[in-house]
């Protein structure tokens, strides 16, 4: 039966499988000098509208760091919002293997804004502070909010005004782009981000992130940090086909527009039951929910999902895109039974 748990546990599209299974017909060159990578990139250049560098690493904890360690030294800060992906669910991976200090900002929907990050902005140039480097905000939350445009292009600004770069973790971005109905070019490049890390596993890719730089004069020493963290792949064709076929035909954004949408319907299926109440905004495929505590656990045995906060009874449910119609009314269907509605 599947779950509600994380988008991380969907399958792969057909797509992917088959780009994968083409790529491994031949022998080709090695560590990203083969002609599946190269083209990738050009998809990429191709969608941020401008000439960015982009460096393909394993996953997406590897393209936060790197993107960090690309542009902080150990004496930089990282502002991020409390809830980020870099402060809760990467093991310490970038301050320990980066050096720079994580500032966590607590916020009431994973959202940053100008006014929040503020109070933290201070002490440039007092050697006994960290200094404010970069700001890292998700997009999509981990909240399952989406940041506009505009709001991204605000963020951009301070940051700049601030002699700080903007970076995004993107795990996510597809969600995000089908959600603001808008284009990577408009939401990112034209926003004026520095560093983006471009997520498709929880999307239908097997295996694979993205680290992209808007600004290139930011990657002088990636490759190289690349290969200190363990995240340069010798057979990078697996990664940069999966890219290919990802792009071919809007196949990243079919697959967020269908996650997306199971969202909506498993909100619209449960937001009207008596006791359940959603407590952020379904704007991607995320819903936050506080259920009856006697019902987590059986409902959990039947349909895994995670428990967000155990104090509140505050629960998560991620739709993928390979959630189905039916998938939503059997959860419905037992979520009833189990509040004894029918």
């Amino acid at each position: 039966m599947k779950g509600f748990a994380s988008d991380n546990n969907s399958g792969v599209s057909p797509e992917i499988l088959e780009a994968i299974e083409g790529a491994n017909i031949q022998h080709t060159i090695g560590y990203g000098e083969d002609m599946y990578t190269a083209e990738a990139i050009c998809h990429f250049r191709h969608l941020f509208g401008t000439d960015v560098d982009v460096y393909f690493v394993f996953n997406g904890t590897g393209a936060n760091v790197l993107s960090i360690q690309s542009v902080c030294q150990s004496f930089h800060s990282v502002l991020c919002a409390e809830t980020a992906h870099i402060n809760v669910d990467e093991c310490g991976a970038p301050e320990k293997i980066t050096g720079s200090k994580i500032i966590a900002i607590p916020t009431s929907d994973g959202k940053l804004t100008p006014d929040l990050i503020k109070p933290f902005v201070h002490g440039f140039g007092f050697e006994h502070h960290s200094q404010p480097k970069l700001i890292s905000i998700s997009q999509t939350t981990e909240m399952g909010t989406v940041y506009s445009n505009t709001e991204i292009h605000i963020l951009a600004t301070f940051a700049h005004e601030n002699k700080m770069l903007l970076h995004i973790d993107g795990a996510r971005i597809a969600n995000a782009v089908v959600s603001n109905q808008t284009t990577i070019k408009e939401m990112l490049t034209d926003s004026k981000v520095d560093i983006v890390s471009f997520g498709g596993t929880k999307n239908g890719m097997m295996f694979g992130e993205a680290v992209v730089f808007l600004n290139k004069n930011l990657s002088e020493n990636t490759k190289y940090f690349r290969k200190q963290e363990t995240q340069l792949y010798s057979k990078m064709r697996f990664i940069g086909s999966q890219y290919i076929a990802y792009f071919r035909n809007d196949l990243w954004l079919n697959n967020a527009k269908k996650a997306n949408l199971m969202a909506q319907k498993l909100n619209e299926s449960i937001s009207n039951i008596e006791k359940i109440i959603i407590t952020q905004k379904v704007q991607a495929n995320a819903i936050f929910a506080i259920l009856p505590h006697h019902i987590i656990k059986p409902l959990q045995a039947e349909f895994f999902f995670y428990i967000w906060n155990e104090t509140t009874n505050e629960v998560r449910f991620m739709t993928s895109f390979d959630t189905t119609d039916e998938d939503i009314v059997r959860f419905t269907h037992h979520l009833k039974v189990l509040m004894q509605i029918l």
